[in-house]
């Protein structure tokens, strides 16, 4: 602090302010900083013009990304729709499927037994035929068999000749009819 004060001193003794060094330093370098003030603050403010613009294009995009990114989203959500309407529909139509094939299903059934059941009962009237006509033959060669040991019993030889000579006779006339 001496030395401001004694330059103080000394430069008022000596003739002014512009002999003082400091003063010119000072003037010059206050002329330096309006001449390079405007500069400078030319170039800063383009590069924060251009920082600016940069950062604008860059919300520009943004907000471009995010307006495609929505459109997908409500495509993909349309698309989504249309697939759960579809399978909705398409378990619909195999229900009503599935509901038809039972019916033809029980259908079918039905008709299948109803064939199975004529069947059963021709092969049961056929059995019937089989065991009538067996019983028939079987009581036809019970009656046979019965007349044979009564005529063989109760018919001498001659006897049984004369009636087959008749039988043969009665045939060949009945043969002839």
């Amino acid at each position: 602090m001496i030395s401001v004060a004694h330059a103080a001193s000394g430069a008022g003794a000596e003739g002014g302010m512009f002999h003082d060094p400091t003063f010119w330093v000072a003037l010059a370098f206050i002329t330096l900083m309006v001449l390079v003030a405007k500069p400078v603050g030319r170039m800063l403010g383009t590069a924060l013009d251009d920082r600016a613009d940069t950062i604008k294009a860059q919300l520009d995009e943004a907000e471009k990304l995010r307006e495609e990114a929505q459109e997908l989203l409500a495509s993909y959500k349309r698309k989504q729709q249309e697939a759960e309407e579809e399978a909705a529909k398409i378990l619909q139509r195999a229900k009503e499927e599935a509901a038809r094939l039972e019916a033809k299903s029980k259908t079918d059934l039905e008709n299948a037994l109803k064939r199975r059941e004529a069947a059963a009962q021709a092969r049961i009237a056929q059995a019937e035929a089989t065991a009538i006509a067996e019983v028939q033959a079987l009581a036809t060669n019970v009656a046979i068999a019965a007349s044979e040991q009564l005529l063989s019993e109760s018919i001498n030889a001659t006897q049984a000749n004369a009636m087959i000579d008749d039988a043969i006779a009665q045939l060949s006339g009945q043969l002839s009819n």
